[in-house]
């Protein structure tokens, strides 16, 4: 009975929609981050490993 309630509470276009869980959002934002900062500072990096 609370699995229907909690179907009813989504709007009507978005019920055949699922959605993933928290965590992996966390993982995925994450990961990006640490790319996107890998690519901003790849010159920096390599000037500290040289």
């Amino acid at each position: 009975m609370s699995d229907n309630n909690n179907e009813d509470l989504r709007p009507t276009k978005m019920r055949g929609v699922l959605f993933p869980k928290a965590k992996y959002g966390v993982i995925a934002a994450i990961i990006i981050i640490v790319v996107v900062n890998l690519i901003y500072y790849k010159g920096f990096i390599i000037s500290l490993i040289n």
